[in-house]
């Protein structure tokens, strides 16, 4: 396996003399991930290099694109602050064909990039002012790309939160009823049909022009910020869902993720609400960044970002729950109801906690 990395990495565009290590990353379950140490003299740098997975990214030229252009952008203005560009955002190495990936002889795509020293991800939230700083880190991305043409970005994957489309999906797993469970989960069923409205709100906000389109990270989980030792957010990581969206899914992504009082498979849904301090903390570093970059009805729409998100998510767990499970991997039978039923609590919280949610929101816009 080494000598197969080794010789990938060789066909990038870097200068070194020696391979002296390569280490397997275990973390992540999409790209097979490798630590490379390159040695030249006495000088070591490290890198990380990535075979890129093609079943679920299936057209690498339109996501490497949307990366190489955000990163550049992100570098420059990082490059007039007086900041190391280097550590605020992450810097791609090209091939030595002039691409912004190798595409090995046997049909693989790969990419490397620098490896940012003295920070760390963290799988668990340890306490609320982490929380904070996540969200200062994903306000402080979304801030410096407020100005970034969105429109010059492709779709990585088409309608990723497009909830009307995922309603119909969802419509249509429950007509063919594919693993006949339909009967089992008529209670879930009735629950997102009367929630029809509410779920496609933001899809209709942007088609009204009610909100704009904005370059948006799509995957706002705690664990895509580089935290250094200080306990300060270095770098925002996994930008492979970068593209246009609207941040009031990304603000609603890492509440459903970091404020939820539980695993999302846990079955005593007693122990599952959001967990309002951690809603706080988050919204205050992510509005105390975005403040002034991005529209008022924007921020205030925060709230309704987390409900959507949440119900989204609790309907594609359904909807594969009803197809078969074909698409999320499962450990036991009923793990995607387990989910979806989850999902679902989470959302009957948040409607209970909606005016609190945004008093939350307006105090932080005073």
């Amino acid at each position: 396996m080494n000598q197969e990395v080794e010789k990938v990495f060789s066909s990038f565009s870097v200068s070194y003399d020696t391979i002296k290590d390569v280490q397997p990353c275990f973390i992540g379950h999409i790209s097979r991930t490798f630590f490379v140490t390159a040695k030249t003299g006495e000088k070591e740098e490290k890198y990380v290099l990535q075979e890129m997975n093609e079943y679920v990214f299936p057209n690498i030229d339109v996501l490497m694109k949307n990366v190489m252009a955000v990163t550049s952008f992100l570098r420059e203005k990082a490059k007039k602050r007086g900041e190391d560009e280097d550590r605020s955002t992450l810097r791609f190495l090209p091939a030595k064909d002039g691409k912004d990936y190798y595409r090995h002889t046997d049909g693989k795509a790969w990419r490397a990039y620098r490896f940012i020293d003295d920070a760390t991800t963290y799988q668990a939230c340890p306490s609320p002012d982490f929380f904070e700083e996540v969200g200062r880190s994903f306000g402080n991305f979304a801030k410096n790309l407020a100005d970034f043409d969105a429109a010059t970005l492709g779709e990585v994957i088409p309608k990723f939160h497009d909830t009307a489309t995922r309603y119909q999906n969802f419509l249509k797993a429950v007509e063919k009823n594919q693993a006949g469970r339909k009967e089992k989960v008529r209670k879930e069923i009735e629950f997102l049909q009367a929630r029809k409205d509410k779920c496609e709100a933001i899809v209709r906000m942007i088609e009204k022009g009610e909100i704009p389109l904005r370059v948006t990270h799509n995957d706002t989980k705690l664990n895509n910020v580089l935290m250094g030792e200080d306990g300060k957010g270095v770098c925002i990581i996994d930008l492979d869902t970068v593209m246009p969206g609207s941040v009031l899914y990304d603000f609603g992504d890492a509440i459903r993720f970091g404020a939820s009082s539980a695993a999302e498979d846990e079955t005593d849904l007693e122990k599952v609400f959001v967990d309002m301090t951690m809603f706080e903390a988050f919204a205050k570093g992510y509005v105390g960044e975005l403040k002034g970059y991005i529209t008022e009805k924007e921020i205030r729409a925060f709230p309704l970002g987390a409900y959507v998100i949440t119900m989204e998510t609790g309907m594609r767990f359904l909807t594969d729950y009803l197809d078969g499970d074909l698409y999320f991997h499962i450990q036991y039978p009923e793990q995607n109801l387990d989910r979806a039923r989850n999902q679902f609590k989470l959302v009957a919280d948040m409607e209970t906690k909606e005016g609190e949610m945004n008093g939350i929101i307006a105090a932080l816009l005073e």
